[in-house]
């Protein structure tokens, strides 16, 4: 079925730019978001179910960041020659901690 149908919002440019970058991270735009909302609201018959991304704290998301960053290949991953090497590093990192 072919969509043709608009339908215009009103919102707070902050509270836009918040949602893309919530629903960026489900890997979908906020009209997906949207469409996917009235199609649950409709087998409902109400409001849906209320999909959520976690809340992390900064170092969790710190952490994340770093994991993006290594897998895009904009980081290099640390790499160790022996377990006592990666160990070493360990303790290094809590001492600074």
């Amino acid at each position: 079925m072919a969509k043709t149908a608009n339908i215009n919002l009103r919102i707070e440019p902050d509270i836009k730019a918040k949602a893309e970058a919530v629903y960026s991270n489900f890997g979908i735009s906020v009209t997906d978001a949207i469409n996917v909302f009235l199609h649950a609201s409709i087998m409902e018959g109400g409001f849906p179910f209320q999909p959520k991304q976690p809340r992390y704290n900064q170092e969790t998301l710190a952490a994340i960041q770093e994991a993006r960053d290594i897998m895009s290949g904009k980081t290099q991953a640390k790499r160790y020659s022996s377990f006592a090497e990666l160990m070493a590093d360990v303790d290094s990192e809590e001492k600074d901690a």
